[in-house]
């Protein structure tokens, strides 16, 4: 049986930018874990202590390692057999359709594909780093990071997630990772379980975002800008070319488009007069307090920055007006959109496909000036192949949607057997697609 190339290896990035083809993310960055169960979905592992000490080799479904944090070491244990302690655990991936279970106490489960490296922390805690294919971790952060249902939604969270982690690459080098998996960073809760959102990813090989000096771009995003973006000043200290505040009509009426908050008018006011050291007793203060308007987006509020005051209050944006409820004397705040408002309004983006709007037009739209570069040295020929499988699952799923999945039924299995299949010239049967003796593939 020939040795199937790895999916994602083959996707290669520009040439312009450092290439990356591994990277390492904090999982669970959020969380304090001190005992973490790791399980099998798909494929076999080798179990390493301690650099290249193995400890276990072909665990796969059925088996579990436990490991817990004790005395600024690692417990490690695999089912029944105790292994005592150790300073570090690596779980290695034998081929390239392996997916782990991570079940970390007090935290909801999550898969990935690729390896894992434990390590002790102070105070108990785990540091647990998913080192994985950098494309694998682009597929799972665009399912993470944005929702809906077009391949070219996904291909545009995917250029600006990729542009955004090479640009980024060293942001956590000092603590011995690329990346976390929160919005420090870019989220990362989850592989890629949705075939159409990898087409997407992979419909994206070799984009990212340039400026015209062909240098990678910044790529901020929100979720919905209210109706105007930001310029990137506004929020930051940065004035950027490409991050020039524009209409985006696109993001009325979508999710997070609008939002409403009733503050108390003494608590409002005592916190401008207390924080803020205003005279509110001044009439024209007390009136602009009371009925401050942004019929377009505005960086302060009587020299308050507006970002100071969203924090603050916790508030969805800074896009909001000020008004006084006639019978209860409460302050209301009526606000459009969620986020910063720098760069792609994500929900505005979603509209624009779902008009029909081509996903480089859409870019440039939320990226002033920015170009779309692609790498003329991407190994299309390959991602072609791919994607005509992926396709062919997601058609045999839209046609099969009251069918009870099982883990059999996770597309990247699926996706090697059709490979499989293919290379024995074997023609695909539909009756024989839960049978795993039909699948020969040598881990």
């Amino acid at each position: 049986m020939k040795r199937l190339l790895p999916i994602l290896l083959l996707l290669l990035l520009t040439a312009q930018a450092t290439r990356a083809e591994r990277v390492r993310v904090r999982l669970f960055s959020t969380n304090t874990v001190g005992t973490l169960n790791v399980s099998f979905d798909l494929g076999n592992y080798n179990l390493y202590a301690d650099g290249d000490n193995l400890l276990e080799d072909l665990l796969g479904e059925g088996r579990s390692v436990l490991v817990r944090a004790e005395g600024g070491k690692l417990h490690v244990s695999v089912n029944d057999d105790d292994y005592g302690l150790c300073d570090s655990l690596r779980l290695e991936a034998t081929d390239t359709a392996c997916i782990l279970c991570l079940n970390p106490a007090n935290c909801k489960q999550r898969t990935y594909e690729g390896n894992l490296v434990v390590k002790p922390l102070p105070g108990g805690k785990l540091l647990m780093l998913s080192d994985v294919e950098f494309e694998t971790y682009i597929a799972g952060v665009v399912q993470s990071e944005i929702y809906g249902q077009r391949s070219d939604i996904f291909r545009i969270q995917a250029i600006i997630s990729r542009t955004w982690a090479l640009r980024n690459m060293g942001k956590h080098a000092a603590d011995g990772y690329n990346f976390c998996d929160n919005v420090h960073c870019q989220a990362y809760l989850n592989r890629c379980i949705r075939p159409d959102i990898m087409m997407g990813a992979i419909e994206s090989s070799g984009e990212t975002l340039v400026d015209t000096a062909g240098a990678l771009i910044e790529t901020p995003f929100h979720s919905n800008s209210g109706g105007q973006t930001c310029n990137s000043e506004d929020v930051w200290r940065a004035a950027l070319p490409y991050l020039r505040s524009v209409e985006d009509t696109f993001s009325f009426g979508m999710r997070q488009s609008d939002w409403t908050k009733t503050i108390s008018i003494d608590r409002w006011l005592a916190y401008f007069s207390k924080t803020h050291k205003l005279d509110t007793a001044d009439t024209a203060v007390l009136d602009t307090l009371l009925h401050f308007q942004q019929p377009v987006r505005r960086v302060q509020l009587l020299g308050i920055p507006l970002t100071r005051i969203r924090t603050d209050w916790q508030l969805k944006s800074t896009f909001f007006s000020v008004s006084v409820d006639s019978l209860t004397g409460s302050v209301i705040l009526n606000g459009h959109g969620y986020g910063h408002g720098v760069g792609l309004s994500q929900e505005g983006a979603i509209r624009m496909v779902e008009l029909g709007i081509a996903y480089d037009s859409v870019l440039r739209h939320y990226y002033t000036g920015a170009i779309v570069h692609r790498d003329p040295t991407a190994n299309h020929s390959y991602v072609e192949r791919y994607a005509d499988h992926l396709a062919q699952i997601i058609e045999e799923d839209r046609n099969r949607q009251t069918r009870v999945h099982s883990k059999k039924d996770d597309w990247l299995g699926r996706l090697f057997r059709l490979r499989d299949r293919e290379e024995r010239e074997e023609v695909y049967i539909e009756s024989e697609q839960d049978n795993e003796q039909d699948w020969e593939y040598e881990w």
